[in-house]
Parts: C-alpha cells; structure tokens; sequence
C-alpha cells in the first residue's frame, strides 16, 4: 500500500481575541495518497482555509497550532514537533491557488516578474532562464501570447486568466502537491469549467495530488476521487465521492446534498439546514451539529464516537438514519 503524502493527525489551531480564544480546528485528522484529489467541503467558518493555511505554515499569531501536527512524506511539516528545516517545501513541493487571485498577485509587478522570482528562489535558474521557464508555463496554462504578456501586470488580465496565472506559479517548480482553495470563486460558469479542465490535466499529466477546498458539491463530484465533510472546525464524515453522494451517513452531509440544486429536482424549493453553526469561542462538548440536526437526541451532548471504516469515517452516534422528510 502506498505510504500518504501528507499526514494532518489531531490538528487544533486557536486564535487569540479579545473576546476569547477561538477554537478554528478541533482536532482535524485527514491524510491524501499521491496523485488523489481530496475535496474538502464545508460552510463558511467551518475551517477549510485555515486546515489548508496550516498545511501551508501560514498561521501567525493571534493564531496557533496547540495540538497535533502535519506530517509531509513523513516529516514533521507542522505543529509542536516541526521540522525547522521543512520551509523549503512550501512553494516547492507543496503550492496553493488562492481564493481571489487579484489579491494574491502583487499589482506593482509584472506577471513575469512574480512567476520567476518563484522560479529563481526555488530552483536556483538565473533570470534570463526563469523568464524563459515562465513563458513555458504560461503557454502550458492555456495563456496565449505568453513571451508578450509576461511584461503585462495582474490589473491586463481578466479573472479567469489571472487565475491561470496562479496556477502557472503553483506548477513552477512540479510540485507533488498542490492545493486549491476556492479556485473558481468569482468566476462565471464557463470559465470556472476551464479552470476545473485545465487542472485535471495537469494532474494526470504531472501526477500531481490535489487538495480541492470548495462550496460547490458538483465541482467535488466531478473532480475528486474522496471527499472529507467539515463543520464547526472538524470532520463530520470522510469517504469515497461516490459512496458520499449515494449513501451519506452523517445528517449535515445529507443536509448538505439536500440544498443543493439538480438537473431533475422536482421540488420548487430546495430543503434548507435551519440554523447556524455554533460559535467557537466556547464549542459544544457533544455533537457541534446537535440544534440542527432533525434526529438528534440527548445521548447526542456526550462526546462523539467516531466509526472508521475501510474508506473513511463519520462523527455521528445515529449514522446512517435517514435525517430528512424524503430518501436522498
């Protein structure tokens, strides 16, 4: 069996605030096998950036990682038992797509100039050959014209192709990973299609593993082979994309494909999850989804019990249980 890539083992991360110590993660475990997309989905504020900005070395203070660590091919990338000498393998081996990529490209600089200052720290190319290597990745992104707009700044792309840019600056150096958060956010339908094609090609051509964090469950279905189920700062539920989308155990992943829209719904409205998450300043003991959940009960405030099987996991002590008024 092939040994993970990257290990995240009882991860917590707080934040500092005047008003108390938010608990963001609370004990996220995951691990991802070479060359697989992982989909990490979720609401808003459940901790899926901050689980990738873990990965990425990326909390400051007020944040922390209290507890647990992340294991990079073994090695400790993360946590209290890091290895210092890991940094090298942010931005070489493992690289991020972030969310807005207006925000994450510096306005003052060429886009030429940001992809080959990634090339020169990393791979040590002068910067006559660091020009040439971007040109390279521009084209191979879909980027036409790529030698002449190398000297173009972020403000002389639209969005889909400053996304593309980002891209080019993930693959740069062939990373083993590359994680993606929200990628597509702000993007129109279209567009969001060629970005969704353009990295699977990538995958399959530099057999690159994949962290896919996103709102969109039918991007997740398309995309990823496994998906992990994130609410109020831990996983609810791990599995296989087909054995989630055909037989979901835990009632927020049943609520979750319940409000999303399809091709053949015969409703005129969709079935929405009522209420909030908790507040992580104080989280609950027990099942964090307890006041939403349909089928909750008491037995639901003590601590809950994971069930692990062979191709994931799900936090709930009634799994299974139909949740919803009709069958998924």
């Amino acid at each position: 069996m092939t040994s993970p890539l990257l290990e995240i083992d009882n991860l917590h991360v707080c934040f500092d605030t005047r008003a108390g110590t938010v608990q963001a993660l609370r004990g996220v475990s995951l691990s991802l096998a070479p060359g697989e997309t992982l989909g990490i989905v979720g609401e808003s504020g459940s901790g899926k950036s901050v689980t990738a900005q873990a990965v990425m070395g990326l909390i400051d203070v007020p944040g922390r990682i209290s507890e647990g660590e992340v294991r990079w091919q073994g090695r400790p990338l993360a946590g209290r038992n890091a290895d210092r000498d890991a940094r090298p393998v942010w931005g070489k081996e493992i690289t991020m797509v972030f969310q807005n990529p207006m925000t994450s490209l510096n306005p003052l600089m060429t886009v030429g100039s940001q992809i080959s200052e990634v090339i020169e720290l990393h791979l040590g190319l002068s910067r006559p050959a660091a020009r040439r290597r971007a040109a390279e990745l521009l084209s191979s992104v879909g980027i036409s014209g790529a030698e002449r707009r190398l000297d173009q700044y972020p403000h002389e792309f639209s969005g889909g192709m400053r996304q593309r840019v980002m891209i080019a600056m993930g693959i740069a150096c062939e990373p083993k990973l590359l994680i993606a958060d929200e990628p597509t956010t702000a993007l129109d339908v279209t567009i969001q299609a060629q970005i969704l094609e353009l990295m699977a090609e990538l995958q399959e051509k530099m057999g690159l593993a994949i962290v896919l964090i996103t709102h969109d469950l039918g991007i997740v279905a398309g995309l990823c082979h496994r998906v992990a189920v994130m609410y109020a700062g831990q996983i609810v539920e791990t599995g296989l994309v087909d054995a989630i989308f055909e037989n979901p155990l835990h009632p927020y992943t049943q609520g979750l494909i319940r409000s999303t829209p399809g091709l053949d719904a015969e409703e005129e409205r969709l079935t929405a999850i009522e209420g909030a998450p908790p507040g992580l300043l104080q989280p609950p003991a027990g099942c964090s989804f307890l006041p939403r959940c349909p089928i909750g009960d008491k037995g639901c405030e003590a601590p809950q019990a994971m069930r692990i099987f062979e191709t994931g996991m799900v936090a709930c002590r009634k799994a299974g249980v139909p949740a919803w008024s009709e069958a998924l």
